[in-house]
């Protein structure tokens, strides 16, 4: 196995693990040799994926999903200065947040940070945001799209209250949605009346600025 493989699945492992330091070290080893960081992202997702596997099996805790995000968190930090996303030639300001009930706040923080690297404006509402306050910001923001993060089944129905909020300002034309996250689909997208699905951060900026393509 090559270096930069080796350092990768070292960087996999680490995160399934929970080793938060060994997960951080490995970042940075990843940046100095000049590997990609979203490739890195993406081997960093197929590992919280193996997590989330093993949560399902019972083979692991709470605490055990909770370690493998605070690593993840900890490779994250490193390599979010090197995202490269894509630029838009579209202005766009996004209102972005997780669901009311949802606390995990990385994957939304990721998205994040891959819509400003494409040079979205970015207005990060932070962690359990009620329908009332993602419409509400993007009323005072005069924001063209509501990006939601949504990693908790029970909490999707707040979906439609953002829906119909929007409809009773008349605004709904105007303000796209998008959504994301462990717990979003295409077929939940399509059941709530929302835009766009993104599966990752990557996919996520690529259908924002189709959004606003057609919109401009």
């Amino acid at each position: 196995m090559s270096e930069p493989k080796a350092l990768l699945s070292k960087l996999f492992d680490a995160i399934v693990a929970g080793e938060a330091h060994q997960a951080r070290k490995l970042a940075d080893r990843i940046v100095n040799q000049g590997l990609s960081a979203n490739v890195t992202m993406n081997k960093m997702m197929e590992a919280m994926r193996v997590v989330d596997k093993k949560y399902e099996r019972r083979e692991y805790f709470t605490v055990d999903v909770a370690a493998a995000s605070a690593a993840m968190r900890e490779a994250f930090k490193i390599l979010e200065p090197y995202l490269k996303v894509e630029p838009v030639k579209i202005n766009g300001k996004i209102v972005i947040g997780s669901l009311k009930g949802n606390l995990q706040s990385l994957g939304k923080d990721i998205a994040a940070a891959a819509f400003r690297s494409a040079g979205f404006h970015v207005i990060d509402l932070g962690v359990n945001v009620s329908p009332e306050n993602f419409v509400k910001s993007a009323t005072s923001e005069n924001a063209q799209v509501i990006a939601v993060s949504i990693s908790i089944n029970e909490t999707v129905p707040y979906l439609k209250d953002i829906v119909n909020l929007l409809q009773q300002k008349k605004i709904r034309s105007n303000v796209k949605i998008i959504i994301g996250g462990q717990a979003a689909s295409p077929t939940i997208g399509k059941k709530y009346g929302v835009d766009a699905y993104g599966k990752d951060h990557l996919d996520g900026v690529r259908k924002v600025r189709d959004l606003l393509s057609r919109q401009a």
